[in-house]
This record gives structure tokens, sequence and C-alpha cells, in this order.
């Protein structure tokens, strides 16, 4: 095989990561499906064969590599109810974060009145 069309060791890993991902998935994807109605948690519409793509199974403590068998770390969304839920993780995590000089780190910097004051001098 040439040198360039051969897959790098690289990509061999990165190849093989997202092999053993998937399957992670579809055994605690199978597994919550066998364990727990086909309704979701948050929204109760309620899922048959031909639409339980649409039912996705949230990791609570958003740690995807925590599966216990029993399945106490799932639970089964909707897509627009998974989505939502990891929305408010993501704006529960970024609020209250501050900069070094205590400031929120989603504050603005930009003050435009900031020399609106030595405007309103040189006019007087």
């Amino acid at each position: 095989m040439n040198k360039k069309t051969e897959p790098s060791k690289l990509d061999k890993v990165v190849a093989q990561a997202h092999k053993d991902r998937d399957q992670r998935e579809n055994d605690y994807r199978e597994r919550a499906l066998k364990l727990y109605p086909w309704i979701c948690g948050r929204c109760s519409r309620e899922f048959t064969r031909a639409n339980l793509q649409e039912l996705t199974v949230h990791h609570r403590d958003h740690n995807h590599d925590n599966n216990p068998l029993d399945g106490s770390n799932w639970e089964l969304l909707c897509l627009y109810c998974h989505d939502n839920e990891h929305q408010r993780q993501l704006e529960a995590t970024g609020m209250g974060k501050t900069t070094g000089s205590g400031k929120s780190a989603s504050s603005t910097t930009h003050n435009p009145f900031a020399a609106l004051k030595d405007l309103l001098k040189d006019k007087n």
C-alpha cells in the first residue's frame, strides 16, 4: 500500500475511538429502551417504533461514560427536550463564571458613554 493512501496511526486511533463510542451508545441506548417506557421524561410524548429514533438517552450527570446497568443515570428524552436540557446546562455553567478581575465573564467590556463626561465639558 502506498504511504499516502495508508491511514496514519492517528487516523486509526480516531476511527477506533469513534467506533467504540458508537458501540457504547448503542449498548446503553438498547438497555435504556428495555428498562424504561418509550415516553419523554419531560414532555410525556409517547413513541412507537416508527418514531423511536427521536427518543434519546440523556445522562443525568452529563457523564456519557457513567452507564450503570440499572440505568440510574439515564432518562429518555425527546430530541427537543434533550436539546433544551443541554442548553439549560450550558447556561447554568456559563453564569457565575468570573474573570480574574472579579467581573462576570458574560458582562460587556465596552462602555459607549465612557467619554461622554469629557465631551460635555468641552462644549460648555
